[in-house]
């Protein structure tokens, strides 16, 4: 079949997020909010083929990619076959794809003399023990404990942890002005980016399926994350983590009471990547990551 390629939007939600998560994949790319929120950002196209099968085009510094086409295990190598001869043939351009995941990888077993595969270190997803998360028992994290128990101590009575609902959109907006503000150094690229993606999900919250929460101070929000889930895996996925960085403490308290109030029986964390950024990787490693979800890209040769 043609594959007939759209822009990503709203009219796509019931659509696309039904299909997702029906192999083994552990990367932030498996759940379906992970793809909206930078949507924009890599001008993400789709086509729904044969057996539901989701086919992403994407482009970025100029250049026009793929994902890994999304659906089961046993249709994957079909898939790619598809996607390969709509590359050649439609578009006139070797296949490039983009964040391959590494089950996916393995499972293709691509022939060496006709693609190259190369490991984006800086891409690959950081996945931590929910247990451990929750808890913050033992040596290891020990000090974000303590960091808990000092914003508890501090800020006794006068916090409050709350899910939030498409209904808060705009208190989270506010938040977001502020918290840019105090990144205004950094407010370009991806980051900018991001927040335009948040804007997106929250004016579309309806329509998703997301789970949202805050910490209020003084009746004032001062943190925000949205996460969803990868039943499959067992596992959490959180997208976006924001807090007011002058209140210590705050951002170890949302983390930890957003899985244990939301998140509670999922196995894995999923925490995405670090973009390659010292400070992000630093914050990563501190909380110690059990393993990487790793992505590829795989070149047509």
């Amino acid at each position: 079949m043609e594959l007939q390629f759209k822009d990503l939007d709203s009219s796509a939600l019931k659509t696309l997020a039904p299909l997702f998560t029906f192999r083994e994949n552990k990367t932030c790319d498996s759940v379906f909010l992970g793809l909206f929120l930078w949507k924009d950002y890599y001008q993400v196209r789709y086509a729904v083929g044969d057996d539901n099968t989701i086919f992403l085009r994407i482009a970025a510094d100029g250049k026009e990619y793929a994902a890994l086409p999304i659906c089961k295990a046993a249709g994957l190598s079909h898939s790619f076959d598809v996607l390969k001869d709509y590359f050649n043939q439609t578009l006139g351009l070797k296949l490039n794809i983009f964040l391959a995941d590494e089950a996916a990888v393995r499972l293709l077993n691509l022939p060496e003399d006709e693609f190259d595969v190369e490991e984006l270190e800086d891409a690959r997803d950081y996945l931590y023990s929910g247990d451990a998360l929750r808890s913050l028992a033992g040596r290891k994290l020990h000090k974000k404990k303590n960091l808990v128990n000092s914003f508890v101590r501090t800020w006794e009575g006068r916090f409050e942890y709350r899910r939030l609902t498409c209904a808060e959109g705009a208190e989270i907006k506010s938040f977001l002005a502020r918290w840019g503000v105090a990144r205004e150094e950094r407010m370009e690229g991806q980051l900018e980016h991001e927040i335009l993606g948040i804007h997106e999900i929250l004016r579309c919250c309806s329509l998703l399926d997301i789970t949202m929460a805050g910490v209020y101070i003084d009746g004032t929000l001062e943190a925000f994350t949205i996460g969803s889930c990868n039943p499959l895996e067992q596992m959490a996925v959180i997208h976006i983590e924001k807090a007011n960085p002058e209140i210590k403490g705050l951002y170890q308290f949302i983390n930890q009471q957003f899985l244990i109030h939301e998140f509670p029986d999922a196995v894995l964390i999923n925490r995405e990547d670090d973009l390659g950024d010292p400070g992000l990787r630093q914050a990563k490693l501190s909380y110690c990551p059990i393993d990487f979800a790793r992505k590829y890209r795989i070149r047509q040769r």
